[in-house]
This record gives C-alpha cells, structure tokens and sequence, in this order.
C-alpha cells in the first residue's frame, strides 16, 4: 500500500466537488493499532451470523449447528483467505534479501484477503461438518452464502478506507480521486463501490425471487458463485492490482487469477442451474427444510 496514499484525502469530485474524506486507517493507536480494515469486517461477520441465524428456520437448520459451524468455519476461513493472497503476491511478502518474511505475511490488518481463499476453505468446512453432524450440505450452503455476500458487501469498504483494490484511471462523473504525491494524483474506477453494490443486488436477488421459488438444496448458493463470479470477472478486468495468468491473453489483454477462476465458476454454476431447473424434476418434499418439518410432526405424532 502507498504509505503517502493512505494518509491523503480521498474525493469523488465528479459526484460532491469539494468534499473529502480522510478517514486514519488506524481507528485506535492502542498497541499495533486497531485498523478500521479489521473493524469493517468484523462488523460485516456480525450482521451476516444475525441475518443467517434468523432465515435458518427456512432451510431447516438448527441455530446452534449454525453457531457451532460457525466457531470452526471463521478462522479456518480468514486463513484460507490469507493463505491464497499470500501464495498469489509471494515477492510483497519478502524481505530486502528475498527471504520469506512471516511477519508480513500474518499482518493482515494492513490489508490482504482473498475472498476466494476463505470461500474455499469454509466450503470444504460446511462440508466435513454437515457429513458429520448429518445436515443437508446444500441446505448449509444455501443459508451461509447470503452471509458471505453481507460480509463481502461490507468488507470491502475496508479496502475504501485503506485506499487499496481500486481500479484502472477513468473520467467518469462517480471515479474516485487518490494522491499519489504532494502535487500528483489519479482519478480512479472506485472498484470497491461496484462490488458492494453487485453483492447487495445479488443478496436481494436470493431473498426475493430465487429463495422463493427454490428447487433444490443448494440453488441458492449455485445462484451466488453464477453472480458473483459474473460481477468479479468484469470488475477485476478494472483493476490494477491483480495477479496475471502466466503471459496468457484473451483479445489482447492480459488474463487476471481472480478474473479466470470467476469465469469457471461462473459458466459451471450457470450450467448446474440449467440442468436442475430445466432438466431435472425435483419434488418440494425432498427439500432438507421440508424433510425435517415432516420429521417433527412424526415425533409429535409418536
């Protein structure tokens, strides 16, 4: 992160000319310091378990497997996610000699989550545990990715405060204005506010039509790798800080990590969809929610 940057003003001055925010990217100077980053996303986890624990009784989910998930998922998750950034931007992790600096590497507070890394490794959490516990794994994955699309909406306001994930230069009237020196500054795609607002219209999207009219267990979540990957293949194509496939290139731009794996997961969950909407005939009754409510009406009626 440019040092100068994160102490300069940041302004959208096609949008509000004259305003600026200068927001210390260290909320408190206790210690090490508490980083807003830290607290942006924390208070993204906070409304995504309160909004995950009251929809849980819609996909017959206990609260406390929620919980209990939930003690075993988050850590393992904020590792997957930092274990990805690091391994991806190895040479920002060394030292002046090349060595490998571990320091660096668990400073997370300064920035550096892969939300595809944490995904991955809650996913192959949420499934280890259902097996175990004998809970719907898609049940599972239908209720926590509505969290994970709160968390990211939020998180990455995290990365607005640390002037960092920010896109290529534009002119438009919403771009973002950083100073790079004294005298010097860009004006920016604000790649942080599209992916907020992808993922807000992505959540809104599952609670108001493809909740509604769910077919199966784990639509909901094939409906967040469609959309997510859909939105983060066109606005990590904005950005500037991404890690490059090899020397790999599609109609003469250079194809991006991140950009490549959301076009997979994007064409192989749309794919899924089709199949089981289109192909397959699912019977209501053979939803995990529908399944457990039968269950309990057996035990009432024992």
């Amino acid at each position: 992160m440019n040092q100068f940057m994160r102490e300069m003003p940041v302004s959208f001055p096609g949008l509000f000319p004259g305003l600026e925010i200068n927001i210390d990217p260290v909320a408190l100077h206790i210690g090490h310091g508490v980083y807003w980053y830290g607290i942006i996303i924390a208070a993204g986890f906070l409304l995504a378990v309160l909004f995950c624990a009251r929809r849980a009784h819609r996909y017959g989910i206990e609260k406390d497997h929620l919980y209990d998930l939930l003690i075993v998922a988050t850590p393992l998750g904020i590792i997957g996610a930092r274990l990805y950034y690091v391994i991806f931007y190895l040479d920002l992790f060394r030292n002046a000699d090349g060595s490998f600096s571990f320091s660096k590497a668990i400073a997370i507070w300064d920035g550096g989550l892969a939300i595809y890394g944490g995904v991955i490794v809650a996913v192959l959490t949420v499934f280890f545990f259902c097996r175990h516990k004998k809970i719907s794994v898609g049940a599972m994955l239908d209720l926590g990715c509505m969290g994970l699309l709160i968390g990211q909406m939020i998180g990455r306001w995290g990365n607005f405060v640390n002037r960092e994930a920010f896109g290529a230069e534009t002119t438009l009237p919403w771009r973002m204005r950083l100073w790079e020196s004294a005298d010097q500054f860009i004006e920016v795609h604000p790649t942080f506010l599209y992916e907020s607002l992808w993922n807000l219209l992505g959540l809104l999207l599952i609670v108001f039509v493809v909740e509604k009219v769910r077919k199966f267990d784990g639509e909901n979540f094939c409906f967040y790798l469609f959309w997510y990957g859909l939105g983060r293949a066109w606005i990590e194509g904005l950005r500037t800080d991404s890690l490059y496939l090899f020397d790999w290139t599609i109609f003469g731009a250079p194809i991006r990590v991140s950009q490549a794996l959301s076009v997979v997961l994007c064409v192989a969950a749309a794919a899924v969809l089709i199949y089981q909407l289109v192909w397959k005939k699912h019977d209501p009754q053979k939803l995990y929610v529908n399944q457990v409510q039968m269950g309990e009406k057996s035990s009432d009626g024992n």
